[in-house]
């Protein structure tokens, strides 16, 4: 089960008792994890056919009630260590905030939002191998019936990467930190890390998400 917030909640995977060792070791650290009080888990089916075992989980950053930002974890795990990846295990996340529309023209938002993941990768000693993403902003206007809305700016950002240090609850808490950072809340309080620095996100401004629940589908 993983704690969360004082709340537990049971991720979706394959593989079940047939799998690797391994793997099972890799989503017990997961779901042992202890995130910021903001972040909310839930299960989440576990794609089959990504890799031969995975493990899925959803996230939420939520505050007052408001949904700020969502996205998925993907834990995927292949004893045959495909060359894409350089080792045996993959992450694959992906985030999702609403902004203030003023932010779809800074021309640096992009790099910025990749630079806050390479960021809090390093802040909780999650060493890893192989990155790759994508970072996307989409600025949308609503019409008739919809109107009422208001225009709305979204960042998302895929990403994916190959753990090197077998310490997968610090590549989730990073990413946790991630999603809350792109949901504009300030960086957790400084704490030791596990390399001997200072942990949280130091000196990054937060991204201004909308303090408002975010619009359906």
């Amino acid at each position: 089960m993983a704690a969360v917030g004082g709340q537990s909640a049971q991720g979706g995977g394959t593989g079940g008792e047939s799998a690797p060792i391994e793997f099972r070791e890799a989503v017990e650290a997961l779901t042992g994890a202890r995130l910021r009080p903001e972040v909310r888990l839930s299960p989440r089916p576990a794609p089959r056919r990504l890799a031969p075992y995975s493990f899925a989980l959803s996230a939420s950053v939520e505050v007052d009630g408001e949904e700020l930002a969502d996205g998925t974890l993907v834990l995927l795990h292949d004893p045959s260590s495909p060359e894409a990846w350089n080792g045996d295990f993959r992450v694959v996340t992906m985030t999702r905030a609403e902004l203030e529309p003023e932010m779809a023209g800074d021309p640096l938002l992009s790099e910025v939002g990749w630079s806050w993941l390479m960021d809090a990768l390093q802040a909780h000693g999650a060493r890893y191998a192989e990155p790759s993403g994508t970072v996307t902003r989409c600025h949308s206007q609503y019409f008739g019936g919809l109107a009422e809305r208001g225009a709305s700016t979204e960042i998302e950002l895929r990403a994916s990467w190959t753990p090197a240090d077998g310490r997968f609850d610090r590549h989730l808490a990073a990413w946790a930190d991630l999603l809350c950072v792109c949901a504009g809340l300030p960086p957790a309080p400084s704490a030791p890390s596990p390399t001997g620095d200072s942990g949280g996100l130091g000196g990054v401004v937060p991204m201004p998400a909308r303090r408002r629940p975010r619009n359906p589908h």
